[in-house]
């Protein structure tokens, strides 16, 4: 039987920038990467502490539950309070649950310029969250996961260069009509 792919636990920086692993929100430089990092969000008319606040209240429809996740004081607590099945997952959560992620991703990337000009110097590099114990949004302890969260980052990323590129080519084009 092969052996199991070792995944580093810290962050790996590599000058090729072939891959990047992230994982904690207190790992430099990439810990922005995660959700649980402290980089707030406005979505839906309210401010959410962090995209993980943001993404595990989306899984109720019960507003008064949603409103104690948002509420929650930490990421890891808000997880948890997502994580109670006591409370039942809205009946579409498996189909909307990526467009809930890439909606809180974007808009953290768009709402916080250091991390935003951080991702988008990773340039072609692949990101890969690295957490042992998540085979959908992470890569899995073997590695063989799906990294869901680390693809959400890099559709991110190529919309924030299609952004950045329609502003650069709407700013030249002003600036060579007025000549």
């Amino acid at each position: 039987m092969p052996k199991a792919m070792e995944i580093p636990r810290q962050p790996v920086v590599r000058t090729d920038h072939a891959t990047i692993y992230f994982y904690a929100a207190r790992e430099q430089p990439y810990g922005c990467f995660s959700n649980f990092s402290p980089h707030g969000v406005e979505l839906d008319g309210q401010w959410w502490q962090t995209t993980e606040h943001y993404f595990q209240a989306q899984k109720f429809l019960d507003a008064e539950f949603r409103e104690e996740v948002r509420r929650a004081p930490t990421p890891k607590q808000a997880a948890e309070r997502g994580r109670d099945r006591r409370r039942p997952l809205r009946p579409d959560w498996e189909q909307i649950k990526d467009d809930v992620m890439r909606r809180a991703v974007l808009r953290k990337f768009e709402t916080h310029r250091t991390i935003r000009e951080l991702l988008l110097s990773t340039g072609a590099a692949t990101i890969v969250e690295q957490a042992p114990g998540d085979y959908y949004w992470g890569c899995g302890a073997d590695g063989s996961g799906r990294n869901m969260l680390g693809v959400i980052l890099m559709e991110v990323r190529g919309l924030l260069v299609s952004q950045n590129a329609q502003e650069c080519g709407s700013d030249t084009k002003a600036i060579g009509e007025g000549e």
